[in-house]
């Protein structure tokens, strides 16, 4: 997902989810180094992967994104809950994520 697309897709999203307009949302670049396994606990929030990564692996609670594994057949951009972040290049990396942050108590439905 590009990024266009993914500021496109965010408001939608959150407001299918009863949040309207009360998020926010961060640009992260996360650099990891060769082999580095990072878990990012993401309860309350969630996190869009844009581009296509080389050699990163991102799974969570909402499903897996890996080209690498053959036996996938759909990829996930958006994750949730504990999402495991794995580096499966022999050099230093980096993914990039928008994160997604609904304000406090600012829900329209429960």
């Amino acid at each position: 997902m590009n990024t266009a697309l993914a500021m496109e897709y965010i408001p939608r999203r959150m407001l299918d989810l009863g949040y309207g307009n009360e998020y926010y949302i961060r640009f992260v670049q996360l650099s990891l180094q060769p082999g580095e396994i990072r878990l990012l606990n993401a309860t309350s929030e969630f996190f869009i992967l844009l581009e296509e990564p080389e050699n990163i692996s991102v799974d969570s609670d909402m499903g897996i994104y890996d080209p690498n594994l053959p036996n996938v057949n759909e990829m996930q951009y958006e994750h949730q809950g504990v999402i495991t972040i794995t580096n499966q290049s022999p050099k230093l990396n980096t993914v990039q994520f928008i994160q997604v942050v609904p304000k406090e108590n600012n829900r329209t439905w429960k």
